[in-house]
């Protein structure tokens, strides 16, 4: 992901609230902000369900959205460059659909109403992490990657 892609204007001694407005005001924040709130209206429908289940999952994609937020609203991905940002929340992204459709899909064929609840939006989380994936798709054809020096400095070929 490009800087411009998903960063307003602030500079660097801007505080964590004007790098936090800036951020939600972009694309990738509003996503990401989604996410979370998903994630924890997910969460609380199962844990208000009778019969329970499935909370660890989007506790952990919570979780996860709220690191990867920190992550760039804080633009420590530009200086991480050895980890590969797009991969990784594209990765991210693919596992949440999954998990979130299985669960949600078994959440709504077999649950009392707040698990029914919980699937439904569910369902709708699953269709937000795939929006986001989809986002995130063009910057992995584009953005190469720049592998780690393996040789020692006195090599020439």
């Amino acid at each position: 992901m490009s800087s411009e892609e998903h960063y307003g204007s602030p500079q660097e001694g801007d505080g964590l609230l004007t790098r936090f407005k800036t951020f939600v005001h972009t694309r990738k924040g509003l996503v990401l902000l989604a996410e979370m709130v998903l994630s924890l209206v997910v969460f609380i429908c199962f844990c208000a369900s009778v019969q329970g289940g499935y909370s660890v999952a989007p506790i952990i994609e919570l979780i996860f959205s709220i690191i990867f937020f920190i992550i760039f609203m804080n633009r420590f991905d530009q200086s991480l460059p050895f980890i590969h940002w797009p991969w990784t929340d594209f990765i991210r992204c693919a596992i949440a659909v999954i998990i979130y459709i299985i669960i949600s899909i078994i959440a709504v064929i077999s649950g009392d109403g707040a698990r029914i609840a919980g699937g439904v939006f569910g369902l709708i989380a699953a269709a937000t992490f795939a929006y986001d994936a989809y986002l995130i798709f063009p910057s992995l054809k584009t953005k190469q990657h720049v592998p780690a020096a393996t040789a020692p400095p006195d090599y020439s070929p």
